[in-house]
């Protein structure tokens, strides 16, 4: 139970009463019951609706259940990356519609993130692969374009470039599939 709501119900207060006495919203008053820590102002205001100190409404009770919640996402986060393999993998092979365009080839991947709100280490080393890839990409391209080879190799250098780019793809894809991890990543995220 989170301090405001003990402090509240201590008071024979409602969340509807709390909120009309304070000015904030009932589903902020919500929110913080449910375990957001509040902040600033209205942390302030709740405390001098309260006639508490801004401290009761953030005690050690409130530490130990960020303590208990950072044990558990630490345990889940294992069972995540096997359970969100097929996520990950989708997330993934994303990137191969515009494997051909490597300035694109990282945005769907990035896309479905956000949307997913999936932002495991393994995914956003997906992503930063990508954004890397097409970095390098353009420029490796006009290298070969400025040294004036002749567009045989220009065109040939393009393939080479998107053909790689598909077989990191699908060897990541194999790799999530099989041991949830990447074979080819950064040692660095970009993300």
């Amino acid at each position: 139970m989170s301090e405001l709501k003990k402090i509240r119900e201590t008071k024979n207060l409602t969340q509807e009463e709390l909120a009309e006495k304070s000015g904030i919203s009932v589903r902020t008053i919500q929110r913080i019951e449910a375990g957001t820590t509040p902040k600033g102002y209205t942390l302030k205001t709740l405390a001098e609706s309260l006639d508490v100190s801004e401290n009761d409404l953030l005690t050690s009770e409130t530490i130990k259940e960020e303590i208990v919640i950072d044990e558990i996402i630490f345990v889940t986060e294992e069972n995540d990356s096997l359970s969100n393999s097929g996520l990950i993998k989708i997330i993934n092979l994303s990137s191969l519609p515009f494997a051909w365009l490597p300035i694109a080839n990282f945005l769907l991947p990035l896309l479905i993130m956000f949307f997913t709100k999936e932002k495991s280490p393994i995914v956003k080393q997906i992503i930063s692969l990508q954004i890397f890839l097409a970095i390098i990409s353009p420029i490796i391209f006009m290298l070969i374009a400025l040294l004036k080879l002749g567009s045989v190799s220009v065109m040939i250098t393009m393939i080479v470039l998107v053909l790689a780019n598909v077989y990191i793809i699908l060897r990541n894809a194999y790799e999530i599939d099989k041991k949830q991890s990447l074979r080819y990543k950064l040692n660095f995220s970009f993300i």
